[in-house]
């Protein structure tokens, strides 16, 4: 058995709270920035993608997404 997949349960434990108290973080900061980015619209996002289907809008908000979660995961790996 290779000695890198054995975890005692203490450190286990440690690395599971760390990791959920860095997901806590990267989810606010990551609805923090989304709903700056709502605000900073002069339209509504939600009307205009689910009601008039604007196809280029949600393309380029999904890209803003991935572009913030790429750098909420850098910050938060370090």
């Amino acid at each position: 058995m290779p000695l890198a997949l054995v975890v005692k349960f203490d450190q286990l434990v440690e690395v599971l709270v760390t990791t959920i108290i860095f997901v806590v973080i990267g989810l606010v900061v990551f609805a923090i920035a989304f709903f700056a980015l709502d605000k900073l619209t002069p339209f509504s996002i939600r009307k205009e993608i689910e009601e008039d289907h604007n196809t280029a809008l949600a393309i380029v908000i999904g890209s803003l997404i991935l572009g913030i979660a790429l750098i909420v995961s850098a910050a938060i790996s370090g």
